[in-house]
C-alpha cells in the first residue's frame, strides 16, 4: 500500500554522544529557580500584611480626637454589588479645629491577622433625611469640643475578613 516512514537517525548514526544516565540539567535548573522565586514572593506578600498591621506615623494630633459608637452595616449598590459602611460619632476634644483627617482601617481575619488594610479620607454625614450624604471635613470642619457623624465606604472587603468591627485609627489630621 503505502510506504512506512523510516525511523529517524538516532544521535550515535549522526555521530552525536547520548549519555542516558544524566537527565538534562536546563530544565531541572530552570524548575528549581521558579520554586525559588515562587517562595520568596509568597513569604514577601504574607509578611507584608502582617507585619504593616499599625501605622507607621501617627499624627499628634489624632490623640485629641475620639472615635465612638462605631457601627456597621452593608447594602447593595446600583451595580448590584454589596458595599460594606462604618458609621460612628468623631468628637474633638483638642483646641483647634480640624478641617480634614485620614483613618486607617484594618480588617482582620479569624485567626486575628490583618486580612486587609485600607486608609480613607473621614467622610462626615452631612444630611440624614431624606438620604445620607457625605462630605470631607474640609467643608464641614470640626470645631473644639464639637462631635459629627462620620461615614466610611468600601466597595470590597477581604472574603478573609472575621466580620467584626475593623480597627480604626486616625492616622492623618489637617488643622486650621
Amino acid at each position: 500500500m503505502g510506504q512506512s516512514p523510516s525511523p529517524l537517525p538516532s544521535l550515535e548514526s549522526i555521530g552525536g554522544k547520548r549519555d542516558e544516565s544524566r537527565p538534562p540539567l536546563g530544565p531541572i535548573v530552570i524548575g528549581a529557580a521558579a520554586v525559588v522565586v515562587a517562595i520568596v514572593v509568597i513569604i514577601i506578600f504574607t509578611r507584608g500584611g502582617q507585619t504593616n498591621s499599625a501605622p507607621a506615623t501617627v499624627d499628634p494630633y489624632a490623640a485629641s480626637l475620639a472615635v465612638s459608637d462605631v457601627a456597621m452595616s452593608t447594602a447593595d449598590n446600583f451595580a448590584g454589588q454589596q458595599v460594606t459602611y462604618i458609621e460612628g460619632k468623631i468628637t474633638n476634644n483638642g483646641d483647634k479645629t480640624v478641617s480634614g483627617a485620614t483613618m486607617q482601617v484594618l480588617f482582620h481575619d479569624s485567626l486575628g491577622q490583618v486580612a486587609q488594610k485600607e486608609s480613607q479620607r473621614l467622610m462626615v454625614i452631612t444630611t440624614r433625611q431624606p438620604y445620607v450624604d457625605t462630605a470631607p471635613l474640609s467643608s464641614a470642619p470640626l470645631k473644639p469640643g464639637e462631635t459629627k457623624d462620620f461615614r466610611l465606604t468600601f466597595e470590597h472587603v477581604s472574603a478573609d475578613w472575621n466580620m467584626q468591627v475593623p480597627e480604626l485609627t486616625i492616622t492623618r489630621v489637617s488643622t486650621q
